[in-house]
């Protein structure tokens, strides 16, 4: 059977870019999912375990006593600072690699109507690295800039932060920095279509987020005494390091991290509509396709 292709070169109102982007990764999931995998897999399998190693760390030091301990020393601390390092590093680079690999994928499945080529994707990947780098310090400034100023700036940063990867990998032409600056002219198109949409996609990510630390919540509600009402504060110096709170704060994790390829989907979808909205590029093609099929 068949799958349906989604056409991501045309303009969409507010439910369309909802439908569409769920209707892409209903459609892509397993192709999808296997080629991020294969990409970055074994990126986000070392950020993985570096986040374990330092949830394990993290716990060390909440417990106070250690610190009164002969035996915590320097080694410890350069025990701690290599954790944190490999933790960041690590975290950066897979997501880089996830983001970057959602995206080539779309641009392949948009320019061969379908078809990926998974090759392509990993080759545009690892060469656009160090942009996607670039373009990730850029927004998190901007971000970071905007919520210290108010939840205002906040909520108008989010949209052209939303769509710049997508404007740097579907118009190849510009650099990284040409992507950034095009971000927030490019939103004032349709911004409250495009806000809107990716609001509610926020929305929906956190909802699903909730849903997937609820063993989290309710193991460490256990743990520390709360259900029972008498809490245990040794539990609580020592609780960070227990190896099933840092087995669950590691899947919750990953749970996030796979359910951020919907943001970065819905990104893409308001790209594409923010584009035709003006260049009418996608509506161009489709008309040079029937003129040739009557020819």
């Amino acid at each position: 059977m068949n799958k349906t292709f989604i056409e991501f070169r045309k303009q969409r109102d507010f439910s369309s870019i909802l439908s569409d982007t769920f209707g892409f990764i209903r459609n892509e999931f397993k192709p999808f999912i296997k080629t991020i995998f294969n990409v970055a897999g074994p990126a986000i399998v070392i950020f993985m375990l570096s986040l374990a190693a330092y949830n394990y760390v993290i716990g060390d030091i909440s417990n106070f006593t250690s610190f009164g301990n002969s035996s915590f020393g320097t080694s410890n601390i350069l025990v701690i600072i290599v954790a944190v390092v490999v933790y960041l590093i690590s975290a950066i680079t897979a997501y880089i690699l996830t983001v970057s690999t959602a995206l080539f994928y779309i641009k392949s499945y948009v320019d061969n109507k379908g078809v990926v080529d998974e090759s392509e994707v990993k080759a545009n990947v690892y060469k656009a690295f160090w942009s996607f780098f670039g373009l990730s310090f850029l927004k998190g400034i901007t971000v970071g800039f905007a919520a210290a100023l108010c939840i205002f700036p906040v909520f108008y940063a989010m949209v052209p932060m939303a769509i710049v990867f997508s404007i740097f990998v579907f118009e190849p032409k510009r650099s990284w920095s040409d992507a950034y600056s095009q971000s927030f002219t490019m939103v004032n198109i349709d911004f409250w279509t495009a806000f809107g949409s990716f609001f509610v996609l926020g929305i929906i990510y956190y909802l699903l987020g909730l849903v997937f630390s609820i063993p989290t919540v309710i193991y460490t509600l256990i743990s520390t005494g709360i259900f029972s009402g008498e809490i245990d504060p040794s539990n609580l110096s020592s609780f960070s390091a227990d190896p099933v709170i840092i087995v669950l704060n590691v899947l919750n994790t990953f749970f996030q991290f796979v359910l951020n390829l919907i943001l970065v989907v819905g990104g893409a979808v308001i790209y594409f509509h923010l584009h035709e909205k003006t260049n009418f590029t996608g509506t161009y093609d489709r008309i040079n396709e029937i003129g040739k099929i009557e020819d």
